[in-house]
Parts: C-alpha cells; structure tokens; sequence
C-alpha cells in the first residue's frame, strides 16, 4: 500500500496540521472505480486550488450501493493505490458509507471540489450541512466531455 494511503483520523490530523499551518486543504471524493484521464486532469485542477489534495475513496460496499451489484471492478485498496500514484494527490483515505458526510466532518476541508455533473445546490443536503458547518468553500471543477467510467465500461462489455 501507498504512504500516501491514510486512516481516517490520519488525515484529520494532517487536516488540522495544515490549518495551524494556515495552508487550505483541497478535498474531493469519489468511487474512481476506472481511473481515466477526466480523473486526472479534474484531479490536477482541484490540487491547484490548495496547498494539499485529500481524496476520499468510497468502499467497495458503498460503491454496490451506488453503481450496482457490477460493481466496484476494482477494490477500494486497489482503487486507492492507484490515487495515491498520481503526484496530484497528496492523501487518500477510504471511508464506507454512501454518502462523504462523516469524511468531511472529520477531514473539516478549506475547499471541497465535486466535478461538473454536479451543482452547488445539487450536492447531498446532509454533505451540505458539513461543508456550511465547517466553512468550506465549494468550487465545482468543469466536467471533462467524453470522459465516463460508466461509458468505458459500455465500449469494453461491447468490445
């Protein structure tokens, strides 16, 4: 495993290290089931935003919830790993529930970052209420077109 791969209570210290510090922590989240390129440079965007990017993984169970019994197709440690590779990304923590709720409350963000498919007033009401609550500033990365795991899946299972 990667040692940029951390505990949940690893990354809240760090989290407040780097407020003492007066740094802005970055933190997006996400199932990065099939790391492609959308992720990268959506990634490389939000690290920009910050002196540090933190990205939470949901867990293999939180992404059957999500995406279907299908998936995960790679599993959380994997999926991790592979995020903790990129330079781009400085922390990576797993977390299980379906929601990020809990993680941010935890990890307390400077800026949250959620990708283009996503609106302000579109995020979850109760990951809403923690990023107000922890007065984290929200910033919405552009989506990158024609980029999907959803639909490099499609290709391959029609390949």
């Amino acid at each position: 495993m990667n040692a940029k791969v951390l505990g949940l209570e690893q990354i809240a210290q760090v989290a407040r290290r780097l407020r003492a510090e007066g740094k802005k922590l970055v933190v997006t989240n996400g199932c990065f089931d099939l790391l492609h390129v959308g992720h990268v440079r959506y990634l490389e965007r939000a690290r920009k935003l910050g002196d540090a990017l933190a990205v939470g993984v949901n867990g293999d169970d939180s992404v059957r919830a999500l995406k279907g019994e299908a998936r995960p197709l790679n599993n959380e440690s994997d999926r991790a790993e592979v995020l903790a590779a990129l330079a781009c990304v400085d922390f990576v923590t797993i977390f299980p529930e379906v929601r990020a709720t809990h993680f941010l409350e935890r990890v307390q963000p400077g800026i949250y970052v959620k990708g283009g498919d996503y609106k302000p007033e579109t995020l979850d009401a109760r990951e809403s209420a923690a990023l107000q609550k922890v007065g984290a500033d929200v910033r919405i990365i552009p989506f990158e077109p024609g980029y999907s795991t959803s639909s490099l899946i499609e290709r391959m299972q029609g390949a």
